[in-house]
């Protein structure tokens, strides 16, 4: 007889990041510390056209935030993002977490669930960041690199975004024959919620989580 399980018997916990684990996004002030001030506003000035078209919901968000991405990043090295994201998520993303969300992080990891991370920010900072708060995975959106090591703005793959992050945790197999939770706050993590078994919701703009 197998004394060893075939599959990991711990319960899981599923996090979106942007507005769950923290107060609110974190792609702009990210392009901001990799860019400077100056150079972020100029070019975000260049780039109202395309948000203003994203907001009146007339551009997919996928293609808006490519089209961001290489406003500021093409061009980069990988390294130097994954360098500077290393930074960002030292300096800068301990100021902007969600006292709530981290609370039921901590809570999840006290039990000694598995947690996961779970969103459609970049691997070059998120990888660094989730790292030091022991997640043991994370599934998020990525930068397609070039031969010589250069992104353009492109993902690798697809925006992890509503319906892609239940494909990838399917994928995955990370939510197969256990326990589920999961947790996020805008439209877009819904799909992930209802794979769950228990699917939780943070009020933006207050303390309160919902379950689903």
């Amino acid at each position: 007889m197998n004394q060893f399980p075939e599959f990991d018997a711990r319960p899981v916990a599923f996090f979106d990041f942007d507005g769950t684990l923290t107060t609110g996004d974190s792609l702009m002030p990210f392009l901001k510390f990799v860019v400077g001030t100056p150079i972020y506003y100029a070019k975000l000035a260049l780039l109202s056209p395309v948000l203003g078209a994203y907001y009146a919901k007339l551009l997919r968000n996928d293609i808006a935030k490519q089209i961001v991405l290489k406003q500021y990043l093409g061009g980069y090295h990988i390294d130097e993002l994954f360098t500077l994201g290393e930074r960002f998520s030292e300096e800068v993303i301990p100021t902007m977490l969600r006292p709530e969300g981290m609370e039921r992080l901590r809570w999840h990891q006290d039990q000694g669930h598995e947690c996961v991370l779970v969103s459609a920010s970049m691997n070059v900072y998120l990888k660094s960041w989730a790292k030091r708060e022991r997640f043991s995975e994370v599934i998020c959106t990525a930068l397609e690199v070039g031969k010589e090591g250069h992104v353009s703005g492109k993902f690798q793959g697809k925006n992890c975004h509503g319906d892609e992050k239940v494909r990838r945790i399917i994928i995955s197999k990370l939510n197969s024959k256990r326990l589920t939770y999961a947790y996020g706050d805008s439209k877009g993590d819904l799909p992930m919620l209802k794979l769950v078994d228990h699917g939780f919701v943070f009020e933006k703009g207050c303390s309160s989580v919902f379950s689903i």
